[in-house]
């Protein structure tokens, strides 16, 4: 089955490709061969290649930048999962896209269901809302994984920055009224994998499609995070300036950012695992496949 992965230059495309390549016939692009941003050279590099899948890796991450970006931003994560829709369409493809927890307020008690109505609070979340409406409104047979607080082995995210500024600084201030879930590109990329060969052997009837919710089990604070992630770089013998124990939580507004963060990003799998028979890791067992990996470039920075 010939599989089009786009956005194949980011932190979850990368990963992507490395699950998805022995198991399919991918052709991977980046966003110099299809721009998200460019819906002439969106559906000219679907036109080529002519896939029985689109797997949609690529997205306007930037939260804050998109606060004074929204353009860019709205055409990468709002108009383009509907051109992808209405080329899936066209040919008969599954197409698989990926959405955030961004697209709610977090004042829930509890955890989200797919059913829970959206109000993104930044421009990013209403961005990939609105991708994610666009994509269930085109007709196409499609998957949209909503996740959180994405990380992988290569490319920036939180876990790196944790590092960075725990060699670097005397001290690490971090919010600590943030509720949600760590999810590793590895755990996405299995799923996604799974789906896709669910689908070649069975055909659409074998991928039921709509929206699901994808993270690993458990829940952390942004502070639990950054004081899990150092204490492996401890046990690994990485030298910090800044403890793990010593890593002060604060409040949301002592920390003010451009964009609004919801204060409860958790998401129910519940959906996830029954419909597609599912065991799920806790966070820490999915971050075990990224951090070590992490870890070692750190060890060899001088």
């Amino acid at each position: 089955m010939r599989v089009l992965l786009l956005g194949a230059g980011g932190q979850l495309g990368r990963e992507l490709a490395r699950t998805l390549a022995p198991q399919v016939d991918l052709v991977a692009l980046d966003r110099r061969s299809a721009d998200l941003a460019d819906p002439v050279s969106l559906v000219g590099a679907i036109g080529r290649v002519r896939p029985a899948a689109i797997v949609n890796a690529g997205a306007y991450t930037a939260v804050d930048r998109a606060e004074s970006d929204g353009p860019i931003a709205h055409a990468v994560n709002a108009v383009a999962p509907g051109i992808l829709g209405a080329e899936g369409r066209r040919l008969g493809a599954l197409v698989v896209h990926y959405s955030s927890d961004y697209v709610f307020d977090g004042r829930k008690d509890g955890w989200y269901d797919e059913a829970d109505p959206t109000a993104p609070l930044s421009v990013y979340g209403c961005t990939k809302r609105d991708g994610e409406l666009a994509l269930a409104a085109s007709g196409a047979h499609q998957v949209t994984l909503r996740t959180s607080w994405v990380v992988g082995r290569g490319g920036g995210n939180f876990a790196r920055t944790m590092l960075r500024l725990a060699r670097d600084r005397d001290r690490l201030r971090v919010v600590a009224d943030q509720h949600g879930v760590p999810t590793p590109t590895t755990l996405l990329s299995r799923v996604t994998a799974d789906l896709l060969v669910r689908f070649s052997r069975g055909g659409a009837a074998a991928v039921p499609p709509g929206l699901y919710h994808l993270v690993p089990g458990g829940e952390t604070t942004w502070h639990g995070y950054a004081r899990h992630v150092l204490e492996q770089a401890e046990a690994a013998g990485i030298a910090l300036r800044v403890a793990a124990a010593a890593i002060e939580p604060i409040a949301t507004a002592d920390y003010p950012t451009p964009a609004r963060r919801p204060a409860n990003s958790r998401l129910s799998t519940r959906h996830v695992a029954a419909t597609f028979g599912l065991a799920l890791p806790t966070w820490q067992e999915a971050l075990a496949e990224v951090l070590p990996d992490i870890l070692q470039e750190e060890k060899a920075i001088p």
